[in-house]
């Protein structure tokens, strides 16, 4: 698991490379939870995940909720067919605005 953090024109960007099931995602929590600022919007480049649990659905069910509470927006890069799958089937993905590359994100008036 590698979480690297960016910013672009005031906004945050974790890009997440490896799993995130129940021994990652602690730490994709302690890392990218922090990041979230008031009225900013946020992006999780998932685009090297290749599996995610149900722990990492809960990671992204809290970032969601604070990303909302502080009124700003995350914004969810490159989901690969699996993770996008198992978002859908769990009523997970109409709650997040879904990009398919990190431009597009950058790029969205949200």
């Amino acid at each position: 698991m590698e979480i690297n953090i960016k910013t672009i024109n005031d906004v945050k960007i974790a890009a997440i490379k490896g799993d995130i099931d129940a021994s990652t995602a602690p730490l994709v929590s302690k890392e990218v939870l922090p990041l979230v600022e008031p009225g900013k919007k946020m992006i999780l480049d998932m685009t090297e995940v290749p599996y995610m649990s149900s722990a990492g659905l809960r990671v992204l069910l809290s970032l969601y909720r604070q990303t909302s509470t502080k009124e700003g927006t995350l914004l969810l890069v490159g989901l690969n067919e699996e993770v996008q799958d198992t978002m859908s089937v769990t009523g997970f993905l109409e709650h997040f605005q879904i990009n398919n590359t990190l431009e597009e994100a950058l790029a969205a008036k949200v």
